[in-house]
């Protein structure tokens, strides 16, 4: 005779879903010429970490860009997706300005910088763009897009300050040299102006330099 699960027993499983680990890591990009978004993705500084190809044309691109937990996939036979079909690919950034002119450098094209009219988000395509970052440098409200030869659309956005629970509060990391030194220039700038309204000379910077950072990823309130 069968049995329906408990309340108990199903409220068990709903909460092992639920807590259950679910990294998102890699994206598949529907590409026509695999040598040519090869070369292209290359081009941008990413890592390649495989090209494998099977005799019967199967062929597997992978690539990681700098910093990333996420990494991106192309190849021969591996979507049915149409090739340029896949829009909207946000790669994070602690400075928007500084990504830009690095691909620039590279001989990458790339939009300005700019940022949406209504300041959410950014809308679909070309429309609402504001040049220029956003007013008040807001995170997560500045942008610059590029593609890659098939029209796979990505987009630079701008983040210095999760929003709060987008990052464990006892966890800080950074993925770069680059990116610490973003941190400490910000909390710099913050320091002194927290001095000025203080008048006061604070010799435990590092503290509050630490306190600065730690709040600054985890998007709790910042030192004052």
């Amino acid at each position: 005779m069968s049995h329906s699960p408990t309340h108990a027993t199903a409220s068990a499983t709903v909460e092992t879903t639920q807590t259950l680990d679910m990294k998102l890591e890699v994206v598949v990009i529907p590409v026509s010429n695999v040598d040519r978004a090869k070369q292209f993705y290359a081009g941008l500084g990413w890592k390649l970490d495989v090209d494998i190809a099977k005799d019967d044309g199967f062929r597997v691109v992978h690539f990681t860009p700098p910093g990333s937990q996420g990494s991106i996939l192309f190849g021969n036979g591996v979507t049915t997706q149409a090739p340029g079909s896949l829009q909207g690919l946000h790669l994070i950034v602690s400075d928007v300005e500084q990504a830009r002119a690095a691909l620039v450098a590279r001989g990458v094209e790339v939009s300005e910088v700019f940022h949406d009219a209504g300041g959410l988000f950014h809308h679909a395509g070309d429309q609402a763009r504001v040049n220029g970052p956003h007013p008040e440098r807001r995170s997560y409200g500045s942008f610059a897009s590029f593609s890659d030869p098939d029209g796979n659309g990505w987009m630079f956005q701008e983040v210095t300050t999760r929003l709060p629970g987008r990052v464990d509060a006892q966890v800080t990391s950074f993925t770069s040299a680059l990116e610490l030194e973003g941190a400490l220039r910000r909390a710099a700038a913050a320091h002194g102006e927290h001095e000025k309204k203080t008048g006061e000379h604070d010799e435990d910077w590092p503290q509050w330099y630490a306190d600065y950072i730690v709040a600054e990823q985890a998007g709790t309130p910042l030192p004052v």
